[in-house]
């Protein structure tokens, strides 16, 4: 006999497909979904639906968000001398909690890993590169990719591709631990590897 439903079941499975969720988690949190009041689980299932709908990519950062451009890119206040480059729009929304970054952003929607079947085509590096091109405002990228394999080798092949560019290329520094990731850095660490980031071109 089936331990639950198959409707119960294919739940937990969606649930558990998510990152960070494991098998307990989902069963967990499925359960707490089927005991919703239904005006609550309404309200859910509105929500995701209403974010798959309304949320677009920015075209000009390539991040998550309700217009485009998004409201970062349209702030006439923001330094347009400074792109900060990070692997998820998580980042981004890090980054904005210190309130010390004034730059500009580009989102590359993860790093190439060959373990993952993430090739460089799956990031939004060609729109990148197309920007800087488009842009000569640009005067400095931040790389803030994680600090472990993957990210640092996206940061030293962005670095190696912007060499003839003339724009100084930066990295994150000291801080973030290796093998850590951005996401779960506090306000006080993401700011000193932001202020004691190194050049890298």
């Amino acid at each position: 006999m089936a331990r639950y439903s198959p409707s119960i079941q294919r739940l937990i499975n969606e649930l558990a497909s998510l990152p960070g969720i494991g098998g307990k988690v989902a069963q967990r949190s499925a359960m707490y979904i089927l005991d919703m009041p239904q005006e609550k689980a309404d309200s859910l299932i509105d929500a995701i639906r209403n974010a798959r709908q309304s949320t677009c990519r920015c075209s000009i950062c390539q991040n998550f968000a309700d217009s485009d451009p998004c409201p970062i890119c349209s702030d006439s206040t923001r330094d347009t001398k400074t792109v900060l480059v990070v692997e998820s729009p998580r980042d981004v929304s890090t980054f904005e909690r210190t309130h010390e970054y004034k730059g500009l952003y580009h989102v590359l929607h993860g790093v190439f890993n060959p373990l993952t079947n993430k090739s460089l085509e799956d990031t939004t590096l060609s729109k990148l590169i197309e920007r800087l091109s488009q842009n000569s405002d640009i005067e400095e990228v931040i790389i803030a990719t994680n600090q472990n394999a993957e990210g640092n080798a996206m940061a030293l092949y962005i670095a190696r591709l912007l060499g003839p560019s003339g724009i100084k290329v930066t990295r994150l520094a000291q801080g973030l631990p290796m093998g850590s990731e951005i996401e779960y850095a506090d306000d006080l660490t993401l700011l000193s590897a932001l202020n004691g980031r190194i050049t890298l071109s």
